[in-house]
């Protein structure tokens, strides 16, 4: 498995993985914000949001810098996962977001693509200098609190959020 910066050579397969995401009635998260430029806009749209997350510089006071992932099966060059870290929060992210969003496709669950996927993401995480890393999810996603645990998550917080209509849960991990 590995991680692939989203490139056009990915564009039917990351439509695909959003449609299966849809045909199962499944939550999409962790793609940067995929699905709603699909919706919206285009792909290629999508390409170049990506690519301005990383611009440092010159972030929207409303942003924060973030790059985003497919995961990858080698054998098969298959779109498994999405994962979208963030290197910097704002208010909002502390709260209710965290460092990490991700997804596994619905076909490919169970198989514990989501804890290798996340582990790497930690690793990647660790090698920049982020150490103390937040990762939110709904507290009815019993799969996903239990990926955040299997990865070293503390459960720091529950609480019931307006903007998503949930309760969710936010896990600190803390890599020395």
């Amino acid at each position: 498995m590995q991680f692939i910066f989203p490139n056009k050579q990915y564009e039917q397969q990351a439509m695909d993985y959003i449609s299966e995401f849809h045909a199962h009635a499944s939550d999409i998260n962790g793609t940067g914000g995929l699905d709603s430029y699909l919706k919206q806009r285009s792909y290629d749209e999508w390409l170049l949001k990506i690519r301005s997350d990383l611009d440092l510089a010159n972030i929207p006071p409303d942003r924060v810098p973030s790059i985003t992932y497919f995961y990858v099966r080698e054998t098969d060059n298959r779109i498994v996962g999405m994962i979208n870290i963030r290197l910097a929060l704002n208010d909002f992210l502390r709260t209710e977001g965290g460092h990490i969003g991700y997804s596994i496709r619905p076909t490919e669950r169970r198989k514990h693509y989501a804890s290798d996927m996340v582990r790497q993401a930690l690793d990647f995480c660790k090698r920049i200098g982020l150490r103390d890393v937040l990762i939110c999810c709904e507290r009815s996603n019993l799969a996903s609190a239990g990926v955040i645990r299997n990865c070293g998550g503390t459960l720091e917080a529950e609480f019931y959020s307006k903007t998503f209509r949930e309760t969710l849960q936010r896990y600190r991990i803390l890599q020395t």
